[in-house]
């Protein structure tokens, strides 16, 4: 398919977003000291990493280890991210930082200002100097939130690496800079750091450690629009950084994951086969948790 044919669906979305200046921030003295300097050629990848998850694959692998009670119901972790977006946006936006939402989460507000349903975590980013900033200011700090009505309280621990310094990919171990993590459950949002790595032979291009690298005039000046609900920015060229990232399939597939577009709700629905594929997969869980009990009883 030829993108051209979709430019005015392109046009439509960036109806969403105003464009605001916003300048990105000055270095941001993220030097490590020299004991962490000479800890870097001497580290143990595996013990080195700072956050860990259950598991590697596509559940297990967006959990965080310390709050995981077990994998949670599609139902709950809508409602989970939902509300953990909404406050992590709500957080940023009264402090005066900036963040933007980013990867498969940019991608959801492209098509209806949502997350995707199917998404294991949410993605945002932030500037080096913010993370910077994060790390001095907010570190293990616990933000409570309460929903427009008043029915939905959580807390949210910001946890960000000691590892921000490192800029580089360094043993891979690392590349998530900080998260947002809803302490019930363990689903978080992954928060990365876009820093000028290379200012002398790289200039105006910004990266993070999974190498996303971005120009200037990609990311800013930055849209301003709004995601479940909540003012959110956006990266001035996002459909740029789309058709980049996921190709142009990305914009006009509407059949994915179990999901079906259906234009006129601007939602993306389950299919019934997956509905009788969680189902069953539910019944395994379940199957498999209650043998797990029986043998301890033994």
């Amino acid at each position: 398919m030829k993108f051209s044919r979709y430019a005015s669906a392109i046009a439509s979305a960036a109806l969403l977003a105003a464009t605001v200046a916003s300048p990105i921030q000055g270095e941001t003295g993220l030097a490590p000291p020299d004991e962490k300097r000479e800890e870097e050629n001497t580290r143990d990848p595996v013990l080195n990493k700072y956050f860990h998850e259950p598991g590697g694959d596509d559940q297990l692998g967006h959990y965080d280890v310390r709050y995981f009670h077990g994998i949670v119901s599609y139902e709950e972790r809508t409602d989970t991210q939902r509300h953990m977006i909404r406050a992590y946006l709500k957080f940023f936006n009264e402090n005066g930082l900036d963040t933007w939402i980013a990867h498969g989460t940019l991608l959801g507000w492209w098509w209806n200002g949502k997350r995707l349903p199917w998404d294991w975590d949410l993605d945002t980013q932030v500037s080096g100097a913010t993370l910077d900033y994060l790390g001095q200011h907010f570190n293990q700090s616990i933000h409570h939130y309460v929903s427009e009505d008043g029915e939905t309280k959580r807390d949210f621990l910001l946890d960000v690496n000691p590892w921000i310094w490192e800029r580089e990919r360094g043993d891979g171990m690392n590349v998530i800079d900080a998260r947002w993590i809803d302490i019930r459950n363990g689903l978080f949002i992954d928060i990365t750091g876009l820093s000028e790595t290379h200012p002398d032979t790289n200039p105006a291009v910004w990266s993070c450690k999974n190498y996303h690298r971005y120009r200037t005039s990609d990311l800013y000046p930055m849209r301003e629009s709004i995601f479940e609900g909540v003012p959110a920015k956006i990266p001035y060229a996002y459909d740029k950084i789309l058709i980049e990232e996921y190709q142009e399939k990305a914009l006009v597939l509407t059949e994915y994951e179990g999901h079906d577009w259906d234009p006129s709700k601007k939602e993306w629905i389950k299919t019934q086969a997956q509905i009788e594929k969680e189902a069953k997969e539910e019944e395994e869980r379940a199957k498999k948790k209650a043998e797990e009990e029986a043998k301890k009883t033994e």
